[in-house]
């Protein structure tokens, strides 16, 4: 056999090796993504924000096991505006004297989370709030909020719009970027992502009612197809 020959075998050697390792790698990519399908998926922590004081899942899970009930009075933070009047058709007033309120809603520390205090005004409280429990929820994980920068974790926060910019009044001088993005709904889930670094799918849902379900069901199917690999998701 000359040299070209034992040349040429030298190389079809090598080809089908490459090959055979390219085909083996792949059907072990297709076996793990066919297993990540079928793989639980974990819920590792919770955090909330709810009515009646509550601030924790502990609590959450309290309320709901002795049949309590978080519906309370108009807020004190509401005393001297004149909300309530028993006529239903008063223009703008309330005729009901309870309902379900979040307690300290503008106790947002806005410093912490590099934002300044003009912009916190202008934000919808709703961006607030979820902001101090994305960042509660990776801590009760056990997960440094700090480290996940650039990692590809992604966010799927339920939400629905609010009439917070209207009372804001109409004064033009108040009108700048913060309002448009503070009352914008679309732009809650891209605040979290921005707050802490992440790099992963960033999806704002408003299916009315069902939105914290419907963004719990995209991050599980994100999770499995994998999108991301771990996954900020509520409402």
């Amino acid at each position: 056999m000359s040299a070209s020959e034992v040349e040429k075998l030298e190389k079809l050697e090598a080809y089908l090796r490459r090959t055979a390792n390219a085909l083996v790698e792949t059907e072990k990519e297709l076996t793990a993504e066919r297993a990540s399908r079928t793989e639980p998926i974990a819920i590792v922590s919770m955090a909330c924000r709810l009515p009646g004081g509550i601030d924790t899942p502990e609590a959450f899970w309290e309320l709901l096991a002795s049949g309590g009930d978080a519906v309370g009075g108009l807020p004190s933070r509401w005393d001297g505006l004149g909300v309530y009047d028993p006529d239903p058709e008063a223009v703008g007033k309330s005729y009901a004297r309870e309902g379900g309120f979040i307690d300290d809603v503008a106790g947002f520390d806005a410093s912490f989370f590099g934002i300044s205090p003009r912009e916190a005004l202008s934000m919808d409280p709703q961006q607030r709030l979820v902001l101090e429990a994305s960042w509660e929820a990776l801590e009760r994980a056990g997960i440094r909020p700090d480290s996940v920068g650039g990692s590809r974790t992604g966010v799927y926060l339920g939400t629905m719009s609010s009439d917070y910019g209207n009372q804001q009044g109409h004064d033009l001088d108040a009108l700048d970027g913060y309002v448009s993005t503070g009352n914008a709904s679309s732009v809650v889930s891209g605040r979290v992502s921005y707050s802490l670094g992440l790099q992963g799918p960033a999806v704002t849902v408003d299916t009315a009612c069902s939105s914290s379900l419907v963004s719990v069901h995209l991050a599980v199917q994100a999770l499995r197809q994998g999108e991301c690999e771990l996954a900020l998701a509520g409402g």
